[in-house]
């Protein structure tokens, strides 16, 4: 499965330049649709501390799902105005939350 490349830019990442859209569209690896029907016989975020990084403008993950999901699992949970590629965006963002995170969980 491939995001379509002329859409990748505005779904993807918006935040991003146009040119470095355009290579992450062309550098895209199949991603496997097979796991969507794993069956998870008891997922960590029930019995673990997790951490979210909500990118508000997020095209592929609406906010008010992140925002669902991340309840649902307890989620200490930091808002950026980022795309779904904050981890190019917005790298520093992404490093603060595993930081904190492993500062949390290294503290217990």
């Amino acid at each position: 499965m491939f995001l379509d490349r002329d859409k990748f830019h505005a779904s993807f990442a918006a935040d991003l330049p146009a040119e470095q859209a355009a290579f992450m569209a062309d550098s895209q690896v199949p991603w496997g649709v097979d796991g969507l029907g794993e069956q998870i016989s008891e997922p960590a975020w029930r019995t673990k501390p997790s951490w979210y990084l909500l990118t508000t403008d997020d095209k592929m993950i609406p906010p008010a799902a992140q925002r669902a999901m991340s309840e649902r699992a307890g989620s200490t949970v930091v808002e950026v105005p980022a795309s779904h590629s904050v981890y190019v965006s917005q790298p520093a963002a992404v490093a603060a939350l595993v930081h904190e995170a492993a500062t949390a969980v290294s503290t217990r």
